[in-house]
């Protein structure tokens, strides 16, 4: 069985290297959905709350929303960290309430207080779903990814393989002590 949750994104971008247009810094809404596989958790009668689905996810994915994207070798990229520089903005502002988890992985890098994110390769659908399962395959079971921006569209299935320890009145993963982090359930 399986769960599902979308997420609306807004972010910029552009196709650094590419011809026309798209080599231009522009704005897209993305609209992308995670499809999580699990056994029915007899406790609370369904594979995984979607509302839990979306915390653990959004906790990493809110550092794409409303945020550029480049990739790393883009020559904007200096540019404008210099120009946040010289804003005072580099290292945050305190209305930045928006900031996720800083990550850095072999895909890409997140830097929160500036709301920027920098990727090793072009940010298209694909490259976004490749992006999110690389972030997200270790919280969550998840069989499936798709994400569209704009008339774009792709989608990815991944092998559900992940043994999640689950509380039985929530439904949600257990934290390392085993302890349900909602409710207070500790496993025997």
């Amino acid at each position: 069985m399986r769960s599902i949750t979308t997420f609306d994104l807004q972010y910029a971008h552009r196709f650094y290297g590419f011809q026309g247009e798209a080599q231009y810094l522009h704005g897209h809404t993305g609209v992308l959905t995670i499809e999580v596989e699990d056994t029915v958790n007899e406790g609370v009668n369904m594979v995984y709350p979607c509302n839990e689905i979306q915390k653990v996810a959004w906790d990493v994915l809110k550092n794409f929303d409303h945020a550029l994207v480049l990739r790393e070798d883009d020559p904007l990229l200096p540019a404008i960290l210099n120009v946040y520089e010289k804003q005072g903005i580099k290292n945050g502002h305190p209305q930045n309430k928006m900031k996720g988890e800083a990550f850095k992985t072999a895909l890409a890098t997140a830097y929160p207080n500036c709301r920027l994110v920098v990727t090793k390769e072009t940010m298209t659908v694909e490259g976004m779903i490749k992006i999110v399962y690389d972030l997200l395959k270790d919280k969550l079971n998840i069989a499936k990814i798709t994400f569209t921006s704009g008339v774009n569209a792709a989608s990815a299935e991944f092998e559900t393989k992940n043994d999640i320890d689950r509380c039985p009145l929530c439904g949600i993963s257990l934290n390392e002590k085993g302890v349900c982090p909602k409710c207070g359930y500790k496993k025997p």
